[in-house]
């Protein structure tokens, strides 16, 4: 695996873990594509809402949230293994672990 890749996973685990730590945070651990989009950019990642979408396709494959379709419109809601890896309790491969504190 090239430097390129190296970074681009460590990328996708990072933004993943913010997307789980802003469900973490939010009332009733729920939140529509276009707030984790401002948020996950708030947080340093500048990304497309493609990339929101496939984040959280990706992470309901991990049944780490589960995800309505309202209106056109993904809804997120953190599922208990979700909050288990944003909390650190739990590794998931493709998914940063939180640091201690």
């Amino acid at each position: 695996m090239t430097t390129t890749n190296d970074f681009a996973a460590h990328l996708a685990e990072d933004r993943r873990l913010v997307i789980l730590r802003v469900l973490l945070e939010s009332s009733a651990y729920t939140a529509n594509e276009f707030l984790l989009h401002s948020m996950v950019e708030r947080l340093g990642h500048v990304v497309s809402t493609d990339r929101i979408r496939t984040d959280l396709s990706w992470l309901q494959e991990q049944e780490l949230v589960a995800v309505e379709v309202v209106a056109g419109v993904r809804i997120a809601k953190l599922q208990i293994r979700g909050e288990d890896v944003a909390r650190g309790r739990t590794e998931v491969p493709g998914v940063k672990r939180p640091r201690a504190g």
